[in-house]
């Protein structure tokens, strides 16, 4: 993930993407999931790393998944500081009310079942966000999907 995120390469989004193809989701989910949307960088980020790398997993997950991306669907309202050295408080109030959904969006949305693709996970603050300002505007179900979890401090060390 480092390598894709802060090193550009990008070729290994195919295969972050082929092992979270493989999570086992229940069948009503696979059958009725209408689009990925990956989670938005703000503007100052996406012009500092030239990419999305959640953007980036979600089209090769849509790939195997045989289902669209839509990247236009949510912005960020505002830059937000980096969660990587946040609280758990702190990332919550980080990202309240810092995405909005474009307002062509909304009449696909009434209904859909999105699945919301993000790199990594840590509070899932930031997802929680973006799913808050989705269902606000009409999606009836969201899922989340990341390659991987950030290590929590009330994690114990493997033995």
């Amino acid at each position: 993930m480092h390598a894709l995120k802060y090193e550009g390469w990008r070729a290994a989004a195919e295969g972050i993407a082929q092992r979270m193809a493989r999570l086992a989701w229940p069948r009503d989910v696979v059958d009725e999931r209408t689009a990925l949307v990956p989670v938005p960088l703000s503007a100052t980020r996406l012009r500092e790393r030239g990419f999305n790398q959640s953007e980036v997993i979600a089209r090769a997950l849509a790939a195997t998944w045989r289902i669209p991306v839509w990247t236009e669907t949510l912005s960020r309202s505002r830059n937000t500081e980096t969660q990587t050295r946040l609280t758990p408080t702190d990332r919550l109030r980080n990202v309240a009310g810092a995405f909005d959904v474009s307002s062509s969006a909304p009449s696909r949305l009434r209904g859909a079942h999105i699945v919301l693709v993000d790199d990594v996970v840590t509070t899932a603050a930031t997802m929680n966000a973006c799913a808050e300002a989705l269902i606000a505007c009409g999606v009836r179900i969201v899922s989340y999907v990341t390659f991987g979890r950030a290590r929590a401090a009330s994690d114990r060390p493997l033995s």
